[in-house]
């Protein structure tokens, strides 16, 4: 997800994407040390999609 298109998103928005990258993540770490995943760069792009959500949070919070 890109940072412009983050901005578009609603404080409420930001949230349940926030959660939704959290969960993906989660998974992730598991598929990881089963060997099952097919795409390791997912981990950090989606680590970076956590920041980003968590920064503009705060953002919007101030």
């Amino acid at each position: 997800m890109k940072k412009k298109d983050i901005k578009k998103l609603t404080k409420k928005q930001m949230i349940e994407n926030l959660e939704k990258y959290k969960k993906d993540l989660f998974n992730f770490r598991f598929q990881k040390v089963n060997g099952q995943i097919k795409s390791p760069s997912k981990i950090t792009e989606t680590k970076k999609n956590i920041a980003r959500l968590k920064t503009l949070i705060e953002v919007k919070n101030a």
